[in-house]
């Protein structure tokens, strides 16, 4: 098993519920302020500074993942402006020419794919790096999958979104080896758009099996599917060559829970027990009972508690409490499954008294 290997050489309890995130994190203000800067034509603030600020807050934020206790850390992309444009700015081929509106008040910058893309800049190998030399814990790296990347870009070269979300996927997979190469054990596929889409499951598929080729097995995979309707791609997505499948359940209230309960969840289960869109912080007592919800669909040794998505959009505050509780939810929880206190399985799982 790929999870072993993220246990604690001092975790106190037989069980082991491994505890992560999804990705990003709210920005300190400053760093906002830093980039203004970096972007004001008139300011001073070089790249060296601006570069500077993102190692400050790179080191801040993934000591506030270690503080909370979380088991894999990620440095909250504090390097990172949105999800597909960081990317896009890195590949060969790809340009982006301004905003687009995509919900509410929020825009991201389109890209376009101009020309036969090509891998290259590395894209993260140096922000894994340097997390890691400044984390105690193991570091995840969230990688926006290729079909996100795909659907989410202008398509002026290939043939149709198949093929580019196949050539992105190549480029993926050569990002993921250099990965690899710099010692990165725990990799997650971030694909939003997955879901969203009625009959892509099995483009995602050989996205994934490109992604995975020459990956050494004790690399642990995962696939962060957020939102949408995942009847739509479950149990299609237990044949995709990943160890874990994330999604995003707390803020729909758990609604879809029995979609994965109809055909045996063979993978292991990243599940969502906080909401990433509600300000107010769940008690320690609600996330075990979101906890217990994963427990019916896996047992323990399959069970990977985070929050429902990035927790960017959050106050600070708020996001580390959410972090701090869901640990302490998640450690209790194993010490009453070591005490064999709790019934998992297609039996109903009991509240607390």
């Amino acid at each position: 098993m790929t999870r072993e290997q993220f246990r604690p050489d001092d975790h106190p309890h037989d069980h082991f519920l491994l505890t992560t995130v999804v990705g990003s994190y709210p920005k300190p203000k400053w760093l906002h302020r830093a980039r203004d800067l970096w972007n004001d034509e008139d300011s001073k603030f070089d790249d060296e500074s601006f570069d500077e600020a993102k190692d400050d807050a790179s080191r801040l934020i993934t000591n506030e993942h270690e503080r909370a206790g979380i088991d894999v850390v990620v440095d909250g992309e504090m390097r990172r402006n949105e999800m597909v444009e960081y990317f896009a700015h890195r590949i060969d081929g790809c340009e982006c020419n301004g905003p687009v509106k995509v919900w509410g008040h929020n825009y991201f910058d389109k890209p376009s794919v101009v020309d036969d893309i090509s891998y290259g800049e590395e894209w993260l190998v140096s922000e894994y790096e340097f997390t890691s030399d400044v984390s105690q814990r193991p570091v995840k790296v969230p990688i926006t999958g290729p079909y996100t990347l795909a659907s989410w870009s202008f398509n002026e070269v290939y043939e149709d979104e198949e093929t580019a979300a196949y050539e992105f996927a190549d480029l993926v997979n050569e990002e993921v080896e250099q990965l690899v190469d710099a010692g990165a054990r725990y990799i997650q596929i971030d694909e939003p758009a997955l879901a969203t889409t009625p009959d892509d499951h099995a483009i995602v598929g050989e996205c994934l099996e490109r992604i995975v080729d020459g990956i050494p097995e004790d690399v642990r995979v995962g696939l962060h599917v957020c939102y949408g309707d995942y009847s739509r791609i479950y149990p299609d997505i237990l044949e995709f060559p990943v160890d874990e499948f994330d999604v995003e359940l707390c803020n729909g209230d758990y609604e879809q829970l029995d979609v994965f309960k109809e055909t045996e969840f063979t993978k292991d289960l990243a599940l969502g027990v906080v909401d990433v869109h509600d300000k107010e912080v769940e008690s320690v007592e609600e996330i075990k009972a979101n906890i217990k919800k994963g427990l019916e669909v896996v047992p323990p040794e399959q069970l990977t508690v985070s929050p429902d998505c990035g927790l960017k959009l959050l106050p600070r505050e708020a996001a580390f409490q959410k972090m701090d509780n869901l640990v302490t939810a998640a450690r209790e929880i194993e010490a009453d499954l070591d005490a064999g206190e709790i019934e998992y399985g297609e039996a109903p799982v009991p509240a607390d008294d």
